[in-house]
């Protein structure tokens, strides 16, 4: 018999290990799937291309894992259980093997973590760079879901976790900042966490949500913009790591990086001051802390961010943007 072409063999040896029920063993070009009794299908898509979302030189393992918290995150901010994904990877021509295998082991080991697998998806070579997209899906109660649409005027703004150590990671990957001793900002850029045991007990307690990637400043104008509010966010609320807050403390400039930079996966929503005991009791429950850094007001979809002494913070741009 022939020997399959190379593309089927390497699915065969690196991907095959990850597929769940019903990807039919990666032999078909499409997967089977029963949702949960009840529930409504959440589907969410990010992508991931070197040099821009990842760094070239990045371990595969974390490059693997990254791929799949960030598409978690989204599942994250609907409060949604996730149930499996569909991976498409375009790897320039010369990736080895042990490359590949690097980047299934860490799938496998998020895998594990989170409890989803891979359903399907292709497989392609390109001259580069190297391209990865995935689509997550998950589950969630009917009519439960939490959207980026509700914020009110007079909720409280939330953020979960610490804002700014993806930003700074980066720069300490690239050389221009320093790390803390256990390495723990160039971690947090190369493995976000996914804050999916907070978002699934948030329900009935939140009025919108979502995550943050781009910018706490440019996320929080989408809440704005979905709910009809602007926003006022107190720079000096904003949960900081022991590592980002040391380099703020030696170059206070570096905050506005942290309110913009992006990478922080973590979660951003809007509630009314009644609900503040019941996020905190969910927050401790999760293990993930929630901070309380604004309130939404009425007037134009315009986020205002105030220093310490209560004066505007000017800011050289909001956040990220692809284009």
């Amino acid at each position: 018999m022939a020997e399959p072409p190379a593309e089927f063999g390497l699915i065969a040896r690196h991907f095959r290990p990850l597929a769940g029920p019903g990807a039919l063993a990666l032999l078909d070009d499409a997967a089977l799937l029963d949702p949960p009794a009840g529930q409504t299908l959440v589907l969410a898509a990010d992508a991931m291309v070197a040099g821009v979302h990842f760094l070239p030189d990045d371990p595969a393992d974390t490059v693997g894992r990254k791929l799949l918290r960030v598409n978690l995150s989204d599942l994250a901010a609907m409060g949604a259980v996730p149930l499996g994904y569909l991976m498409t990877t375009a790897f320039p021509h010369g990736t080895t093997d042990a490359w590949i295998a690097g980047f299934a082991r860490g799938l496998l080991e998020d895998q594990s973590r989170f409890g989803l697998a891979v359903l399907g998806g292709d497989t392609v070579a390109t001259p580069g760079p190297m391209s990865l997209s995935l689509t997550i899906l998950g589950t969630v109660a009917p009519g439960a879901a939490l959207t980026r649409q509700g914020a009110r005027a007079g909720d409280d703004i939330w953020v979960s976790g610490s804002i700014g150590d993806g930003t700074l990671g980066l720069a300490v990957l690239q050389g221009r900042l320093p790390d803390s001793a256990d390495g723990a900002l160039a971690a947090r850029y190369r493995l976000p966490e996914p804050r999916l045991a907070l978002g699934q007990r948030l329900h009935g307690l939140v009025h919108a949500a979502m995550d943050v990637s781009d910018g706490l400043v440019q996320d929080l104008g989408h809440l704005c913009r979905a709910g009809g509010v602007g926003a006022v966010l107190d720079a000096a609320l904003v949960p900081l790591s022991a590592a980002a807050a040391g380099l703020v403390a030696e170059d206070p400039g570096l905050l506005a990086r942290c309110l913009t930079g992006g990478d922080d996966y973590e979660l951003l929503f809007a509630a009314p001051a009644s609900a503040a005991a019941g996020i905190q009791a969910a927050a401790a429950a999760s293990g993930t802390p929630a901070t309380r850094v604004g309130r939404f007001i009425e007037g134009p979809a315009h986020v205002t961010v105030r220093d310490a002494n209560g004066g505007e913070m000017p800011l050289s741009r909001g956040g990220w943007s692809h284009f």
